[in-house]
């Protein structure tokens, strides 16, 4: 892989790393594997969305390819959508509350026993549906990654950012499955969410000022 690409890959990394640890619907679904079921059961959610992220990527890298082939100035204005969704995300993130696992309504059906398989299809189909990804994918891409870069490139960073979610989600399901790690966690909840929705802010007025010099 030549430097280009290595350069690529860190900086669709670096906003990457920022959008897996905001709170939203695959974290609340690891949270509550974690509470509930244990830290296994966790881990293979975080796997099965691990499996859905490279679902996403395949259908991005096609479909920007089309885009881009039918019309530059409409792929310019999905960079422009993926720069405002990046601020609108860190805003949402940076006003959203802290966590509150009481939230987190236990039945005696939920502690039942539930095998690997199932736990894997929870992750994929969470992610899957999620908008989140959908939304966010198609302004990353669109932003950080050149359209002349080779389809299997691409694909390999999305190998590796399926990894990094994968090894983010296997961290949450360790500490939270250690109540002092987690009642810690918890009760920051509100400063992690502004740092983290600062952050990502502060990445879409970047990818903005560095488009605008194009």
């Amino acid at each position: 892989m030549s430097m280009q690409y290595v350069l690529e890959f860190l900086g669709l990394m670096a906003v990457f790393s920022i959008f897996i640890v905001v709170p939203g619907a695959d974290f609340a679904v690891i949270l509550r594997q974690s509470i509930v079921h244990g830290r296994r059961a966790a881990i293979m959610s975080g796997i099965g969305m691990g499996f859905s992220l490279l679902f996403h990527i395949s259908y991005t890298i096609l479909g920007l390819g089309l885009i881009v082939s039918q019309s530059l100035m409409l792929f310019a204005m999905i960079k422009w959508a993926g720069v405002a969704y990046l601020v609108y995300l860190g805003i949402k993130s940076f006003r959203a509350p802290g966590f509150n696992v009481a939230d987190i309504k236990v039945s005696e059906e939920d502690r039942k026993p539930i095998s690997a398989l199932r736990c894997l299809g929870m992750g994929f189909i969470t992610n899957a549906l999620n908008p989140k990804p959908v939304l966010f994918f198609l302004s990353l891409f669109s932003t950080l990654v050149h359209h002349d870069t080779p389809g299997l490139i691409q694909f390999s960073y999305g190998i590796g950012m399926a990894t990094a979610l994968v090894a983010w989600f296997a961290a949450v399901s360790t500490f939270f499955t250690v109540k002092a790690v987690r009642d810690r966690f918890i009760a920051s909840g509100k400063w992690f969410n502004r740092i983290t929705g600062a952050a990502l802010v502060g990445f879409g007025f970047r990818l903005a000022l560095a488009r605008a010099a194009d």
